[in-house]
């Protein structure tokens, strides 16, 4: 699996777009998406097993909600499976969680950019719950796997993300606005 330090691979998928866009129905609905697009922001890439799942909805629905706190950090979310754009479209107009998803839902129906990053489980074939922050650069400065049976925090990739952008040396648990820490304070103490 790629980690911190590597850079994200390079990629080109078609997405269902985010909003009221991504509604519109085959040919309107669809956008092509690169590891160009959005250049100069921060990323958050966020990989779901498959479309029409019991756990996915909830973490698509959260990352959605955050969308305005992400944007807010110059950083832009894309959700991605292994699923084809139609079926994510049918998807978000089916589930009246994802309906009004902001966010862009990639198809990495070639398993190309999923195979590339080493997430794919084993046994299914399917991405695991693996989310990126990679930066302006396309360096992937943090990266966080779940297995298929549970889901993670959006809120905690909000937190990961104000810590990166500090450029500081944060402690454990720290929140945005609080206190880094200082070396040369610490040697300083004792």
């Amino acid at each position: 699996m790629l980690t911190v330090g590597d850079k994200f691979p390079a990629f080109k998928l078609t997405a269902v777009k985010g909003g009221p866009d991504g509604l519109e129905g085959p040919g309107k609905s669809f956008v092509e998406i690169t590891n160009e697009s959005d250049a100069g922001k921060w990323k958050i890439v966020f990989f779901w097993p498959k479309d029409f799942t019991f756990i996915c909805p909830t973490e698509i629905a959260a990352f959605g909600k955050l969308n305005g706190e992400f944007s807010d950090r110059d950083a832009v979310l894309y959700g991605a499976s292994t699923d084809s754009e139609f079926v994510h479209l049918n998807w978000r107009v089916y589930n009246k969680d994802i309906n009004d998803l902001p966010i862009p839902m990639l198809a990495d129906t070639k398993r190309e950019l999923s195979s590339a990053l080493g997430i794919l489980d084993k046994n299914e074939g399917v991405a695991l719950r693996a989310t990126f922050i990679v930066d302006p650069e396309g360096t992937i400065q943090w990266a966080s796997v779940n297995g298929l049976n549970v889901g993670r925090n959006p809120q905690e990739v909000v937190r990961v993300l104000d810590a990166l952008q500090t450029d500081e040396l944060c402690p454990c648990n720290w929140n945005k606005g609080g206190d880094t820490l200082k070396p040369q304070e610490l040697f300083q103490a004792a």
